[in-house]
């Protein structure tokens, strides 16, 4: 019997965050012509920070991503809460912990990743993941000003 989605998104998973490994799980699992969305669809702002972000094709995409995450943060820990799948796709979601290489800071966030997988192979897969507390491990110095709330004038300093 084939692997099903779930087991083809969780092996490419478990070798996507160790560079040395990337590229043959992606030759083997992922789709030539595959579809990668990173953290979000275009964010201009967001991909100077985390460059792979957005929509992305093809198989050297999934590659990119992982490779350069993996240049900027060290993973500390990664661990799945709850797995669906069916015959044409899964989901996953879990907590990872990543320290950042150059200033050392660690965050923990939950993740969440939905798979499309077609005759064996990946096509579509979306990685959403809490971007300001991974972005935050980057913060050097300063603050941010956040004006979120309409009905006062509080100004939240992170």
């Amino acid at each position: 019997m084939p692997p099903s989605p779930l087991e083809i998104t969780q092996d490419f998973l478990s070798k996507a965050f160790d560079p040395a490994l990337v590229a043959d799980a992606a030759d083997r699992l992922v789709a030539e012509d595959a579809e990668y969305v990173s953290l979000n669809f275009d964010n201009p702002p967001l991909q100077r920070l985390m460059p792979w972000a957005g929509a992305s094709k093809g198989r050297q995409a999934f590659v990119y991503t992982f490779t350069n995450v993996m240049t900027r943060w060290n993973l500390e820990g990664f661990e799945y809460t709850d797995t669906l799948g069916d015959d044409r796709g899964a989901a996953v979601f879990g907590t990872f912990t990543l320290r950042s290489v150059r200033l050392g800071k660690a965050a923990t966030s939950p993740f969440a990743v939905v798979s499309r997988v077609h005759d064996g192979r990946i096509t579509y897969m979306q990685y959403m993941e809490d971007t300001f507390a991974t972005a935050l491990t980057f913060r050097s110095g300063g603050a941010w000003t956040i004006e979120a709330d309409p009905d006062t004038d509080e100004r939240i300093e992170v």
